[in-house]
């Protein structure tokens, strides 16, 4: 299969695009690309581009593209508003496995328990868009700043956001309402759980409970289990 180069900037009616100089010398002295070699590139917006390198540059490596498909946003999105944990290792597994299976958009939330009150998204991006080019997948997922989870909820629509806690009382399997026809939201707490008074907040909202089987989960675990059931919901429900 051809490499897949990410190109951010590309546009749906480009002819030629120009690797940057890190990309340029991976391709030409890493892979060894030569003139005439085919690629992929992708911008993260739903634009994938045949090409075949035009000149083989280890500085400047120039592709000419010569078809142009454009893949359409899924019409029932999933946003993971998660947690942190405070093994920064254990989110970018999370952002690499979610983004392989499809997510939409991250949030990352700061609640009472959380271990990690800061969080810089700069390499869980980089981390994103390699996820991307290896799963041949064409959107990339928006990944939004650390918030408080108090100023996150008002924020969602809450017929179709969902919390994932331990606390007893009654919780409905994610798998039964996440095929909504609009997309979904699910809510991931930290290795300590929301506080019920953070779960009662949401409640007020209108947000539902929902429960991801009977082991209990670390966050990671947790968030990747929501967002492959979200797909298999979406997949029998033909969304």
């Amino acid at each position: 299969m051809p490499h897949t180069f990410f190109a951010p900037d590309l546009a749906p009616d480009a002819t030629g695009y120009t690797l940057p100089e890190d990309e340029s010398k991976h391709a030409v002295r890493v892979l060894r690309l030569a003139d005439g070699a085919p690629v992929v590139l992708i911008n993260g917006r739903g634009d994938m581009f045949e090409a075949a390198v035009a000149d083989a540059n280890p500085k400047r490596c120039a592709l000419h593209i010569s078809a142009h498909t454009h893949i359409p946003p899924r019409p029932a999105p999933m946003h993971l508003a998660v947690a942190p944990t405070k093994n920064l290792d254990r989110m970018e597994w999370l952002v690499e496995k979610a983004t392989e299976i499809g997510v939409d958009r991250i949030t990352f939330l700061r609640c009472a328990r959380s271990e990690r009150r800061e969080l810089k998204l700069e390499r869980l991006e980089k981390i994103a868009v390699s996820a991307l080019k290896q799963s041949g997948q064409a959107w990339l997922p928006r990944l939004s700043e650390l918030m408080n989870l108090a100023d996150f909820l008002p924020t969602v629509e809450p017929t179709t956001t969902f919390i994932a806690h331990l606390e007893d009382g009654e919780r409905t399997p994610l798998s039964h309402v996440a095929a909504a026809p609009t997309g979904c939201t699910i809510l991931i707490g930290p290795e300590g759980d929301f506080t019920p008074a953070e779960i009662t907040a949401a409640f007020a909202l209108g947000i539902r409970a929902v429960t991801l089987g009977d082991s209990r989960l670390r966050t990671e675990t947790a968030a990747l289990a929501a967002v492959h059931t979200v797909h298999v919901a979406r997949e029998l429900a033909g969304l």
